[in-house]
């Protein structure tokens, strides 16, 4: 297994001065560690850098779905149901740990923004596009078949439904698998190394001047060609290269709220429809059901994305109107999130109207530009950026030879299985050493590693389960702070809030012996940890 501890920093960061690369990548979510793991795998030297914690932008903030974009097709994007829908098997392939079957209910209501005939149709093409096999296609139900299905629907409302196949996921821990994977085929990826400038020779990018945010150090990365796959920040990037022109980033803002279950017991998926038009997801996740997403436009701090009264509120009503017998409200919210979604602008289009359609932009010094797209849509992303950049390599002279795109046969981390009865027989294995609902959590974030975590409680008896997983993710995972343990590495923060709550001080003090913390950084972490709670579960009216 490849080792990428923290604690090898120095060795890192010497890797990052002193070698020369084919290709930079800057940003660390989904698109960047997708980029560097095609490029490095077809034979390139690849170094990817992320300002702060790999997946801490858009790409832990998701509606966490591989998903194929059902509404979609209502906008006539045939081309991009179609990619998204094939790539969900294939992720599906090489993580099943990480990527799960989940049937979708989507209900039919009176008034609402699908047709029975409508919808029988567009999940047929749907099922068609997505090549989907025979046993997962879609089901039309009628009303009562559909109250079977889901109790909770308001039966007064209530049409039919129909049932179809997607897919969950932890956005975050499919970004750490893909970068170790990316690692594994030698790219040098660190976290905390922020691009502040680029370096530039004859009017062409030579590299980037970084900093170490951990520790201060400024130094240089040299690489024959630059990928910025910061989302976001994209716009940002191309203004430090002066080469901001044409089309621009439209930011908009998704959020999700955490609830008991029990406050919201629904048995599967469901994608409901709002008033406004628009349409909601309501997913369960073991002992909590998530619910979102809001999709407005943003024009704040990027750095600081926060869940607003107001977003609670939009969710709770949605939920409160699509089911009987249900009233949430904002004190039942246990957590939530919220990220930006970085679209391509166009005219005239709200939010909601505008296209997840990726884009490419190459500017006159060479930077290569990223943006657009969807989580689901990951590695075909990457594969049009590395093609790109292997015909501008290959015109500037590289002369190995290189491989095709492989990253559809390349499992990643952990995700051996052969099917989901494989998964619960081997978490079913672990239970004489942990407890069900312990191992059911650790097969579902690692996969067959999780024999890593328990080896290293067994051999270090001082250890519960909870340090033995941080010093995993310490010694594979490169988690340098109590939030990249505690958000990207294991969700906690937003499906266990309760569980952060009761072991973050313990886990300070654990991260304090293996780093060797002084006090004022002992303290600042706890901080932003007590923080980060807060304003998960906190949330104020825009001001």
């Amino acid at each position: 297994m490849i080792t990428l501890s923290a604690l090898d920093r120095p060795v890192l960061l010497g890797e990052l001065q002193s070698a020369r690369f084919d290709l930079l990548v800057i940003g660390g979510g989904i698109t960047g560690v997708g980029i560097a793991l095609d490029a490095a795998s077809r034979g390139l030297k690849v170094a990817l850098v992320e300002k702060e914690d790999f997946a801490s932008g858009t790409s832990s903030r998701s509606t966490k779905l591989i998903h194929g974009g059902l509404r979609y097709l209502k906008q006539f994007e045939i081309a991009l149901v179609r990619e998204v829908g094939r790539e969900r098997a294939t992720l599906h392939r090489l993580a099943p740990h990480l990527v799960t079957a989940e049937k979708m209910l989507l209900p039919l209501i009176k008034g609402g923004n699908f047709g029975k005939l409508l919808t029988s149709f567009g999940l047929m093409v749907y099922d068609v596009l997505a090549d989907v096999q025979s046993a997962d296609q879609r089901k039309m139900l009628d009303r009562e078949e559909a109250l079977a299905k889901e109790p909770l629907l308001d039966k007064e409302k209530l049409e039919g439904a129909g049932i179809y196949a997607e897919y969950r996921t932890d956005d975050a821990r499919l970004t750490i698998e893909v970068m170790k994977a990316a690692a594994h085929f030698g790219a040098t990826c660190l976290n905390y190394v922020e691009a502040h400038e680029f370096t530039y020779e004859s009017n062409q990018i030579t590299g980037v001047k970084a900093r170490d945010i951990l520790n201060g150090a400024s130094f240089a990365v040299r690489a024959d060609l630059v990928v910025s796959a910061t989302g976001p920040w994209v716009d940002e990037i191309r203004k430090k290269d002066q080469s901001l022109e044409g089309k621009r980033l439209h930011l908009t803002k998704g959020v999700h709220i955490v609830v008991d279950h029990e406050k919201l017991p629904v048995k599967q998926a469901v994608y409901f429809d709002v008033p406004d038009g628009r349409m909601i997801f309501a997913i369960p996740r073991g002992e909590i059901t998530y619910i979102g997403t809001t999709d407005t436009d943003y024009f704040g701090d990027k750095e600081h994305v926060l869940t607003n009264q107001e977003d609670v509120e939009y969710l709770i009503d949605a939920v409160n109107h699509a089911f009987a017998n249900t009233e949430i409200n904002i004190e039942d919210v246990k957590s939530s999130w919220a990220g930006l979604r970085p679209l391509i602008h166009e005219e005239g289009k709200s939010a909601s109207e505008l296209s997840r359609k990726d884009e490419i932009f190459v500017s006159d010094t060479g930077l290569i530009s990223i943006a657009g797209g969807k989580l689901t849509g990951y590695r075909k992303m990457a594969e049009r950026v590395i093609d790109l950049v292997v015909k501008k390599l290959k015109d500037k002279g590289l002369s190995k030879e290189l491989g095709g795109c492989r990253t559809d046969q390349i499992p990643l981390g952990g995700g051996k299985f052969m099917d989901a009865l494989s998964i619960k027989r081997y978490a079913e294995s672990l239970e004489g050493e942990i407890d069900r609902s312990e191992a059911n959590y650790l097969v579902a974030n690692y996969g067959t590693q999780t024999e890593e975590i328990l080896r290293e409680r067994k051999e270090k008896t001082a250890f519960g389960l909870l340090e033995a997983e941080c010093h995993y993710c310490i010694e594979h995972e490169m988690v340098n702070t109590l939030c990249d343990f505690f958000i990207r590495r294991t969700g906690r923060l937003y499906f266990n809030v309760e569980s952060v709550k009761t072991h973050y001080k313990l886990l300070a003090k654990y991260m304090q012996s293996q780093f060797g913390w002084p006090q004022e950084r002992l303290d600042a972490e706890i901080k932003n940890i007590e923080q980060a709670i807060f304003e998960a579960s906190h949330f104020d009216p825009i001001k």
